[in-house]
């Protein structure tokens, strides 16, 4: 009987194939294995180590890393509640503002970043080509790279923070005073670091960006615009980072100086009210420069959405600088009522041009639906829920925008990152009605053309199809 025969081999064996040419039987993966290491050897050959078994596999990689994110994260609380717990009371909580007021700026950049890789991620998973609509080359960020850049933030803003009370509490007043100033400066050095590391096209795209924003020069395009109305958004991150900065310079770091309230850097400024000002005339300006290239009267209506804000802010400032008699008669309701025409009217500019939600009939039926409006948010439900919290949060940003309200430090940074929040939603909408424009474009100079008739098409040559 035949070496190969079928009835000389046990129940689950299978016959093996050495590098030799001859025939053996295999009764196990194992034998198979040994028989074929002993073959390489006879001929001299060396098996080397496949290299997935030395590299630990991604899925233990990542729960590594997570167990250590946990015991990094732990740490921190526990080193900053000891920390604050060993001050007295009477300076706790002036201390826990101060800090506050150096790193929140940041933890909320840090928010929008976490946000913006969130959309990006949509936009990718619904093929939205956000690199066209943005003009974006082709070494872009994509989500997972903007995600690592949220996650060394994540890592760096708290340690750093951490630190500041840790060294603080211990009466190292110089090297806590140290922290954020090393912390800002190593920022602004990872964004304007001229040589070719750490992502320098997309550094470069982003300061070209803001560059268009503070002095619209040139035809305003839609990432102008679109970083433009984020920064609205953040304008309180800006005016703390003003604050911050102010201290900074005058070395009011970790000290009594910065109590006083009608100091430089004191939170009667006069500087407050005009950086908080500032994203909203740079957008203003922008659509005048579009009404300029353009001469579409919306552009000069989006503008007047913008000046809303403007009473807004000052008329919250005068509180400082009026006698209370007239601040509670003549300027709080004038407060009151321009935040209420801003939120309103914002509201109503986001649902009809920004989003072109046409009065909300495409909560009820898409009038041009995309793979992005059903994949996010094709359910009826999802319209509900943004354009009521996009109401809610239209009228309570008010709150922040208001420099008079920021001594409640808690809530104007909730209120902040409820904003960025809203404005993570709104870059939904925004882009996806921006993605339905530049496809319709194509589609429209196709139907301007004008149609072959019948005798055309049958002396056309090249007409026919087989």
């Amino acid at each position: 009987m035949p070496a190969n025969s079928p009835h000389l081999r046990k129940s689950g064996s299978r016959a093996v194939v050495s590098d030799l040419g001859t025939l053996e039987l295999g009764g196990s993966s194992e034998e198979a294995l040994l028989h074929s290491i002993d073959a390489n050897e006879m001929k001299g050959v060396t098996t080397p180590l496949s290299s997935a078994a030395i590299m630990p596999s991604p899925v233990l990689l990542w729960r590594f890393k997570v167990f250590l994110f946990l015991v990094w994260g732990f740490g921190c609380c526990k080193i900053s509640w000891d920390s604050v717990m060993r001050m007295s009371v009477n300076l706790r909580d002036l201390f826990l503002y101060e800090a506050f007021l150096y790193y929140n700026p940041l933890l909320l950049v840090t928010m929008m970043v976490w946000f913006w890789g969130i959309n990006l991620w949509v936009f990718a998973q619904a093929n939205v080509n956000y690199a066209k609509i943005f003009d974006l080359d082709q070494n872009h960020l994509s989500h997972r790279e903007i995600w690592k850049c949220a996650t060394w933030m994540t890592i760096i803003v708290p340690t750093s923070m951490t630190a500041y009370l840790y060294l603080y509490s211990h009466g190292e007043v110089s090297l806590a005073a140290s922290q954020p100033v090393l912390l800002y400066a190593a920022f602004a050095m990872a964004l304007i670091f001229p040589f070719d590391i750490f992502y320098l096209s997309s550094r470069f795209f982003f300061l070209r960006t803001v560059w268009r924003i503070v002095f619209p020069f040139q035809a305003i395009s839609f990432a102008d615009f679109f970083l433009a109305d984020i920064f609205t958004s953040m304008s309180k991150v800006f005016s703390d980072l003003e604050r911050s900065v102010c201290r900074m310079v005058h070395r009011q770091v970790a000290t009594i100086a910065w109590f006083e309230a009608d100091s430089i850097c004191g939170s009667h400024a006069v500087a407050i009210p005009i950086v908080l000002v500032l994203p909203y005339l740079f957008r203003l300006f922008q659509c005048l420069r579009q009404y300029k290239d353009t001469r579409e009267k919306t552009t000069l209506l989006n503008a007047l959405k913008y000046s809303t804000a403007v009473p807004v802010i000052f008329l919250s400032a005068l509180k400082y600088h009026v006698f209370p008699d007239n601040w509670v008669n003549i300027y709080r309701p004038l407060w009151l009522l321009s935040g209420v025409v801003n939120s309103l009217y914002s509201f109503y500019w986001d649902l009809t041009r920004d989003w072109d939600l046409s009065c909300f009939t495409r909560i009820f039926k898409f009038s041009r639906p995309n793979s992005l409006s059903y994949l996010l948010y094709g359910r009826k439900w999802v319209y509900f829920w943004v354009i009521g919290t996009n109401l809610i949060l239209r009228c309570t940003w008010t709150y922040k925008l208001s420099s008079h309200l920021r001594h409640n430090y808690l809530t104007v940074f909730t209120i902040t990152a409820l904003e960025i929040f809203r404005r993570f939603q709104w870059a939904f909408f925004r882009v996806e009605n921006e993605w339905n424009k530049t496809n319709s474009k194509p589609i429209i100079q196709l139907s301007t053309i004008d149609k072959p008739n019948d005798e055309q098409k049958l002396l056309d040559p090249n007409g026919h199809s087989v």
